[in-house]
């Protein structure tokens, strides 16, 4: 069973007749927390409803909120290339967030990305639920801590499970790697190449469980 968001969040509006497109145009006027207020726009998840992979990020970047798609800016560019690296077509999975606006702080003429509390990913949550529930896909990708935490619990650390096949509620299990974006933050090249390296082993394991598999009809 997917978790509750906590009490005081407004529940998402979340349709009972579920299709991609009707959550999206569900998702576009969700209010349930106050990040909509300061966003450019709901980045909800896009992907062919059969996707046999969900990786899940942990909320829209600038890029991807002004573009509306996730996963568009640098981090995506570094999520494309891993993926390409373990023979996975980016089109053939669903890409999306734990939380679909973007949370920032202004630096200047800049954006700055802050991190999801709590409440902004309960209130969330529903959304994430409703894409998993609907696709029903075969396994999911963690992407970082946020959507790690989000999917498997609170026992879950990135560095120390990173590669690992974890149970989820969901009764799909998860893997759990870092968020792209921590491969930009690495000081040097040769660092950011090392991470590149991680990234690609840990996704080149969901690779060889797809190939293992027969796909879904």
């Amino acid at each position: 069973m997917p978790r509750r968001p906590p009490a005081d969040v407004e529940p998402a509006p979340v349709p009972k007749s579920r299709t991609l497109v009707t959550l999206r145009k569900a998702a576009a006027t969700c209010q349930a927390c106050p990040l909509a207020a300061a966003a450019t726009q709901t980045v909800f998840g896009e992907g062919p409803q059969d996707a046999r992979v969900v990786l899940v990020g942990e909320q829209a970047g600038d890029h991807e909120d002004r573009e509306g798609r996730p996963f568009v800016g640098q981090a995506g560019l570094v999520l494309d290339r891993a993926l390409e690296a373990v023979g996975i077509e980016r089109q053939s999975t669903y890409i999306t967030n734990v939380v679909k606006h973007f949370k920032w702080v202004a630096k200047g003429k800049r954006r700055l990305h802050q991190k999801p509390n709590a409440r902004e990913i309960g209130a969330c949550l529903p959304w994430l639920d409703a894409e998993i529930d609907l696709i029903k896909p075969e396994v999911i990708v963690a992407l970082g801590s946020t959507a790690a935490l989000a999917l498997v619990g609170k026992d879950v650390q990135v560095t120390r499970d990173r590669g690992k096949l974890m149970d989820t509620p969901r009764g799909v299990q998860a893997l759990v790697t870092m968020h792209p974006s921590a491969v930009l933050r690495m000081p040097t090249d040769e660092y950011r190449e090392l991470a590149l390296r991680d990234l690609v082993a840990d996704l080149m394991i969901v690779a060889e469980l797809l190939r293992g598999k027969a796909r879904r009809r």
